[in-house]
């Protein structure tokens, strides 16, 4: 009956909209109080989830991506890229995946991405003949290339969650977000083709050189996060505050267009996102608790191994689940309830967990971009102002094609394990 009304009052809190944090709280102790428990239980296993050195990774990185913002990386990083691609056939188009591939090892988040790349691109693209449809496909599609590239705040979580190293972890998106990225500039190519879209003519070696020196150091602080880890100078939470001390610089005295009196607002957002993030991990550690002492992980371990033991079918599964959850759930959320016990059923079949970890993670980067709750999806088509019907039927290439990918480094762990073999 307990566990009937956790589950109840999850449910009953995702459906009326309630925010997931509140909800996993508010179904958490309802369980306690049916059990008769101390809701001390709840602050004492916050703490605990938050209390994990690794997650100090989350304002540092954040802190930086805000500082490189503010100080005028989104306009440099477009301009390179609409440099380098923009004068193929629905260049525009090309430049909007490109960017968010380059904003991506900088913010580390999807919703920053589809905000900063969307805010300058989508006008940009229905100014030059796009459709606003196509314009806010492109970018929520694209945008989900930022969590999977490093840094990645959905894989800190990963590695707090499972002991993982998030170094590792980090290293092991690099590729698989090429391939995502990749694929979906071949998937714009084609589209373009197919609808006629438009193109620029070519700018020349002269403009590709001086955006390229425009953009270079914020395309540096990528290189200094991937270059920190592999060596192994400097672990991910002094390589986030390490970037937040470039960012400043980079931005504050190079660029020159971060004003020092906007970096204490800067600050506060950064904290106040950071808390935000950080309160929900300690809510859903209060839920995944609750779940692990009702032995729910080795229930769905048991219940899917009484079926099958075959490690492709079990990775299909898990495939499955994660898509269908990732359309209705918070991604940081998800990861804390779902990530541990899917792990334990991956490992029974003989799955590496960084390898589960990378192609976990890029299912519910998918369902960012997916109805009914994909965030993406919504700024996108709030920025184009296009209904959110033909944004959809847009999305369905993009949606096709970073499946593809999802199979692929599912079933081939060469691309999410490789380059971290590199660093043992």
């Amino acid at each position: 009956m307990s566990l009937a009304v956790l589950l109840g009052v999850f449910v009953l809190g995702l459906m009326i909209g309630l925010p997931v944090a509140v909800t996993l709280g508010l179904s958490s102790m309802a369980y306690l109080l049916m059990q008769g428990m101390p809701l001390v239980i709840i602050p004492q296993k916050m703490f605990a989830g938050m209390d994990v050195f690794v997650l100090l990774c989350i304002p540092g990185f954040i802190l930086a991506g805000n500082l490189m913002n503010g100080g005028g990386i989104t306009p440099r990083i477009v301009r390179f890229a609409n440099a380098l691609v923009g004068w193929m056939r629905g260049g525009l188009g090309l430049t909007n995946v490109a960017g968010s591939m380059l904003f991506g090892g900088i913010s580390g988040t999807a919703v920053a991405d589809a905000a900063s790349i969307g805010g300058m691109m989508i006008p940009g693209m229905k100014r030059a003949g796009y459709s606003g449809p196509f314009a806010a496909a492109v970018t929520a599609a694209s945008s989900t290339v930022g969590p999977i590239i490093p840094p990645s705040m959905p894989m800190i979580i990963v590695g707090a969650l499972s002991g993982i190293s998030v170094g590792k972890m980090f290293i092991a998106g690099a590729l698989p977000g090429m391939m995502m990225g990749l694929a979906m500039m071949v998937t714009t190519y084609i589209l373009a083709v197919k609808n006629d879209f438009p193109h620029q003519p070519w700018q020349g070696f002269g403009e590709l050189g001086k955006s390229f020196i425009g953009a270079f150091w914020a395309l540096a602080m990528t290189a200094l996060i991937i270059g920190g880890l592999l060596s192994g100078i400097a672990t991910p939470t002094e390589t986030a505050v390490i970037a937040s001390l470039y960012a400043f610089v980079v931005g504050a005295f190079v660029y020159r267009d971060l004003p020092l009196r906007a970096v204490p607002g800067i600050l506060i957002d950064s904290a106040i996102t950071a808390a935000a993030i950080l309160a929900l991990v300690g809510f859903a550690n209060v839920f995944g608790w609750i779940l692990v002492a009702e032995h729910i992980p080795t229930m769905i371990s048991n219940a899917v191994l009484s079926l099958t033991d075959n490690k492709y079918v079990v990775i299909l599964l898990i495939n499955l689940v994660l898509l269908v959850v990732g359309m209705f759930m918070e991604t940081i959320a998800a990861l804390i309830i779902l990530f541990v016990p899917l792990l334990t059923l991956a490992q029974n079949v003989g799955i590496d967990p960084i390898h589960f970890a990378v192609f976990a993670v890029l299912n519910l980067m998918i369902g960012l971009t997916t109805p009914p709750v994909g965030i993406c999806m919504f700024i996108c088509a709030n920025i184009a102002k296009s209904p959110l019907g033909p944004v959809i039927r847009a999305l369905v290439p993009y949606l096709v094609t970073n499946i593809i990918i999802l199979f692929l480094v599912s079933y081939v762990p060469f691309f999410s394990t490789w380059l971290p073999s590199l660093m043992e």
